[in-house]
C-alpha cells in the first residue's frame, strides 16, 4: 500500500459552484461582476485578510521604530501579502479566472497563501520579539498574527488535504 497527500480543491473560494453548461453560460458572462462572491465566506475571509493587514502595516507605521530591519521587513510583507490577497479577490470578483484559463487559479491562490502565511508569520514573531512593549508595534504584530490565523482559515476552507491510500496488489485469495 502507497499512502500519499494530495489538495482538493473544494470550491469554496472559487465563488460558488463549477462553471455552468455552455448553453446557459452566456447569460452568466454578461454580468460584470460575481455578486454571490462579495457575500461567501471566501469573500468575506479576504476581506478580513485585507483590513487586518492594512491596520497592521498602519500601526507600524505610525510608531516609533527601535529596529529598523525588523519591521521594514514586517511591512513589507505585510503591503505585498495584502496586494496578492486583493489581487485574487479581483479575480474572483470579476470572474478573470473564467477567462485566462492557461493559469492554473487554484494552485496560485494555494501557492500564494502558503508563501504568504509562512512569510507574514515570521515577520509577526520577528515584530512581536522587537516591539519592546510600544503599543503600535504590539498592535501591528497582534494584526499580523490575526491575518495569519485568517490565511490559515483561508487555506483550510478552501482545500482539503486527503491522505489516500492506494492498494497496488490485487486480491489474493
Amino acid at each position: 500500500m502507497s499512502h500519499g497527500a494530495r489538495v482538493i480543491r473544494t470550491g469554496v473560494s472559487s465563488g460558488g459552484p463549477a462553471a455552468p453548461p455552455a448553453a446557459s453560460s452566456a447569460g452568466s458572462d454578461a454580468e460584470l461582476m460575481d455578486g454571490a462572491y462579495f457575500r461567501s465566506c471566501a469573500g468575506m475571509l479576504k476581506v478580513a485578510q485585507m483590513i487586518s493587514l492594512l491596520i497592521g502595516f498602519i500601526s507600524v507605521n505610525n510608531s516609533s521604530w527601535t529596529d529598523y530591519s525588523a519591521y521594514s521587513y514586517f511591512q513589507i510583507v505585510t503591503m505585498c501579502d495584502l496586494v496578492m490577497i486583493l489581487f485574487f479577490y479581483i479575480v474572483h470578483i470579476f470572474r478573470i479566472y473564467r477567462k485566462l484559463t492557461c493559469v492554473s487559479w487554484p494552485l496560485a491562490e494555494f501557492l500564494h497563501y502558503l508563501i504568504g502565511t509562512i512569510l507574514l508569520l515570521i515577520a509577526s514573531i520577528v515584530a512581536a520579539s522587537k516591539s519592546y512593549n510600544l503599543t503600535g508595534l504590539v498592535a501591528g504584530a497582534t494584526f499580523g498574527f490575526l491575518a495569519t490565523i485568517l490565511c490559515v482559515l483561508s487555506m483550510w476552507s478552501s482545500y482539503k488535504v486527503s491522505c489516500i491510500t492506494q492498494s497496488t496488489s490485487k486480491y489474493q485469495a
